[in-house]
């Protein structure tokens, strides 16, 4: 998912500590939800889930990584998509076709008992629904962590609250926020220190990326940025076939961008992309309020009904209260 720009961006990744990153995080939700569902699994690929059968791997992924992050002097706020645009409607059905054809293929691997590939196929066909999306913003309420809904992409409007100020960077997996104008992104930002890469776990750490040194590095403009983008692949096209990020990269230093997609893809019109890129729908109407977790709440829900250990629970949440070198988490709950 996403921008497919990763191959141009290898110089411009920065490691950064935890020690580093205090402050303000503007969390792309949907991406954070589709890393629980795709890697808190068993090793068969079924997701965990309670006594009833309901998915529980996101509301783990939730409780922990926020400790994992208030424990660290982050104060994260999850900023959820909207309405999707139009320009990703043929996204949206595609991803739905592989999901289906990705759950098909698990049941054929479980039944043939290939773990490994099990694993794979279950991983890509988890999906978001309104079960997902409740139960969530349910648990960060219980919290205390605020979340809002986009008017449409989320990563947009996490961007838009970074250089408004009301963030201090934005963390996703995805890089589409930088074309979106995110001053900084941050990755690879998980509770354990592994990430999942093309089907297995490697050991990763966080790095950054500031969007003014990756122009000047790279000598171009935000608009230049966004046409790489648009000829490597984005969420509203699938790109120009034959062009990755390197040749786009290329391409667009030469000025030869308008060129190319008259002759390669001549009834393609670019501008609306473009322009969704550069403007595209935010608010202002949130609120950032961080709150004491209702520790009995956040038990009654995890425990009681979701099945989860009340000691694991209350250990998580104890780490909602540590102190940093420079103030206490409490200090934040106002």
């Amino acid at each position: 998912m996403g921008v497919a720009i990763r191959d141009i961006l290898v110089d411009c990744r920065e490691p950064v500590s935890w020690d580093d990153l205090s402050g303000i995080a503007a969390v792309d939700a949907h991406n954070a939800l589709y890393q629980f569902l795709t890697i808190i699994r068993q090793p068969d690929g079924t997701p965990l889930m309670n006594g009833k059968g309901r998915v529980t791997s996101h509301l783990s992924g939730i409780l922990f990584r926020t400790a994992n992050f208030l424990e660290k002097g982050i104060r994260p706020v999850f900023v959820f998509d909207g309405k999707p645009p139009e320009l990703k409607r043929e996204t949206i059905n595609e991803r739905r076709k592989h999901r289906a054809m990705a759950d098909e293929a698990w049941k054929v691997a479980l039944q043939e008992g290939d773990l490994e590939e099990a694993y794979r196929q279950a991983s890509a066909s988890a999906r978001i629904d309104t079960y997902i999306l409740e139960s969530s913003r349910e648990l960060l309420d219980l919290l205390g962590i605020p979340w809002l809904e986009a008017p449409s992409e989320g990563e947009a409007q996490a961007a838009y609250m970074v250089r408004k100020g009301s963030a201090s960077y934005v963390v996703s997996q995805d890089y589409d926020s930088l074309l979106f104008g995110a001053p900084v992104l941050v990755r690879n930002l998980t509770v354990s220190g592994r990430r999942k890469v093309r089907g297995r776990m490697v050991t990763v750490n966080p790095e950054r990326i500031i969007l003014s040194s990756l122009l000047n590095r790279l000598g171009l403009t935000r608009e230049q940025l966004v046409e790489i983008g648009i000829l490597a692949g984005t969420d509203f096209n699938p790109g120009v076939r034959g062009i990755g990020a390197k040749k786009a990269l290329k391409i667009v230093q030469k000025g030869e961008f308008e060129s190319v997609i008259a002759e390669k893809q001549p009834d393609f019109d670019p501008a609306p992309i473009m322009d969704f890129f550069l403007n595209p729908p935010v608010t202002d109407d949130y609120t950032l309020e961080w709150r004491a977790p209702d520790i009995e709440g956040v038990v009654e829900m995890l425990c009681g009904r979701y099945d989860f250990s009340e000691e694991r629970v209350r250990g998580a949440l104890e780490r909602f209260a540590v102190k940093t070198t420079q103030k206490t988490l409490d200090s934040w709950f106002q």
